[in-house]
């Protein structure tokens, strides 16, 4: 019915060599004198100073953060509350028409 198709192995362009073996040729190794070792500095980070207003300005947008993902939260919640409510009342409505019918029949 369907068959899948296998990509097909890209074939070289242009002209191609082989390429022959070198020879590696032995050096001297010549012992000179070791380096001393790095000395280790501490890693210097930028100063962040926090002044009255910065602190204030943080306070206030953390709690302008909390305020609105409250809000959200409420309201998303408020919305599940209306639609179960909502649902009951249909559920309600359609049991008490099929009671109905089957008492008039």
């Amino acid at each position: 019915m369907l068959r899948p198709k296998h990509p097909t192995m890209p074939q070289p362009t242009g002209l191609v060599t082989p390429q022959t073996p070198t020879t590696i040729q032995p050096t001297n190794i010549t012992p000179g004198t070791p380096a001393p070792p790095p000395i280790p500095t501490a890693p210097t980070r930028p100063v962040v100073q926090l002044t009255p207003g910065t602190a204030i300005a943080l306070v206030g947008g953390g709690t302008a953060v909390v305020l609105v993902v409250g809000a959200v939260l409420v309201s998303m919640l408020l919305a599940v509350a209306v639609t179960g409510v909502s649902v009951a009342v249909c559920a309600v409505v359609l049991r008490s028409l099929l009671a109905s019918d089957t008492k008039r029949r």
